[in-house]
């Protein structure tokens, strides 16, 4: 017990101790927090404001176009060459001229001129403005109350609400939710492709470098390889650790100082929301259609509140560390069995094809949960780690959980016990490809 400690330590130190692991550990929060963070924090920052001068040629438009917080609408008649020097020096920024008769049924077609390129945010604004114009005008045409059909084309938005065991309601989101399960599958999709792989190198290096022959004087081959795989795990769930640290960190100076007044704003509406449902629930749904969240982004961030951190957190750490530890056994195998990490094409596809097809199969996964097909692939130990973590978010049966978690733990005893095999028979032997028949032979050799 005393070597395969000493063994761990080695390799846990002799990597943590690289520049490599503290880069990685400090810039994997921050490449993650600028992922997430920077387009929203753009976004809200984004307060270039449009003025656009119109020239409304069929007179439609004319006083009709609705002005928004970042985009502002002047008319005019002059002509279009007058127009653009007042783009050039002038106060507006682009310049919109709409042709064609729609009162006697011709095409309506607006040009856009600029100086700077607008975003597709404001075109899109520009377009659906105008159609809606159009619509209630073509409406009135045929003698037909605009009102009504507003009133009829009343959008529906759905909340999802979980009934607990309690009998207490919970608000969810399947967005939230998806989004979630995959963050959690890729990041174990990821890490153990990662840390399998220098488990790969590892023990190619020590066969290459003839250091094995030396080591086995003194401890079993056995023993050197699961020293290897803990030590490594140890060092993924070390950066794991750090990075949930840094994450938190980042993610409460961000809310508090990027998104301070915007959550404020949050919860200001909720509270209004939350007094109209008081008051009077029957005339409060026409209320609530104008009381709403001042910033979608923040109430995306509000859903990741009603998730159970800690179960997620707990399982995750879970399936990372038996995912990593049943894949990192086979890695070890295939570098046993070979001289050359070049020499690995042909045993490492069967080994990582598994762990490929869940991260396809989780896509279907995340589209019915409960289905058949998602029961059997986060039970299978295989691809257990990825498709169980896309499920989790939407309340597995804790039955289904149990039984997942025995199947993968019995799954990485079993490929434990098989890399092994081929283990203390490979890492010895050297100038001789093997094949796929003769690693089988290796299964059986007695030692």
């Amino acid at each position: 017990m005393n070597k395969l400690f000493l063994i761990i330590q080695r390799e846990y130190f002799s990597r943590v101790r690289k520049r490599s692991f503290l880069l990685m550990t400090i810039l994997g929060p921050l490449l993650m927090a600028g992922v997430f963070i920077v387009p929203v924090w753009l976004a809200l920052r984004d307060k270039t404001d449009h003025q656009i001068l119109v020239l409304d040629h069929s007179g439609l438009f004319i006083n009709q176009l609705p002005n928004s917080k970042t985009i502002k609408f002047t008319y005019g008649a002059e002509s279009l060459q007058s127009a653009k020097a007042k783009l050039k020096d002038g106060p507006f920024d682009l310049i919109m001229e709409i042709n064609g008769d729609p009162i006697n049924g011709e095409k309506t077609t607006p040009l856009l001129y600029y100086k700077k390129q607008p975003g597709m945010s404001t075109e899109q604004y520009i377009t659906n403005a105008m159609e809606n114009i159009l619509f209630d005008y073509r409406l009135q045409g045929d003698s037909i109350d605009v009102s009504k059909i507003d009133k009829a084309r009343r959008p529906v938005e759905m909340l999802t609400i979980k009934v607990t065991e309690n009998g207490k309601d919970e608000k969810t989101n399947t967005g939230t939710n998806m989004i979630v399960g995959f963050v959690c599958a890729f990041i174990i999709y990821f890490m153990i492709f990662l840390y399998g792989s220098q488990v790969m190198r590892g023990v190619i290096e020590e066969k290459t470098n003839r250091i094995v022959e030396v080591i086995f004087s003194s401890v079993k081959p056995f023993q050197l390889m699961l020293g290897k795989i803990i030590g490594i795990a140890l060092v993924g769930l070390t950066q794991f650790i750090l990075w949930i640290v840094l994450t938190i960190t980042i993610q409460t100076v961000t809310m508090n100082v990027l998104f301070k007044d915007q959550i404020a704003d949050t919860a200001k509406q909720n509270a209004q929301v939350e007094k109209v449902m008081k008051n009077d629930l029957s005339a409060g749904m026409d209320k609530m259609q104008k009381v709403k969240s001042p910033n979608e982004v923040i109430e995306l961030i509000n859903e990741f509140q009603n998730i159970n951190i800690t179960k997620l957190l707990l399982c995750f750490g879970f399936y990372f560390l038996f995912g990593y530890l049943l894949y990192a056994a086979l890695f070890a195998g295939i570098g046993s069995a070979v001289d050359s990490e070049a020499d690995t094409q042909q045993f490492i596809l069967p080994v990582t094809v598994p762990l490929i097809a869940s991260f396809v199969i989780a896509q279907t996964v995340a589209t019915d949960p409960d289905s058949s097909m998602a029961q059997f692939f986060s039970i299978f130990p295989l691809t257990s780690p990825i498709v169980m973590m896309v499920r989790l978010p939407f309340d597995v049966p804790a039955w289904e959980l149990l039984l997942s978690m025995v199947s993968l733990i019995i799954g990485f005893l079993f490929f434990t016990w098989l890399a092994g095999r081929i283990y203390r028979t490979g890492i010895l032997l050297y100038g001789k490809k093997a094949s796929w028949r003769e690693i089988g032979k290796w299964l059986f050799y007695k030692p």
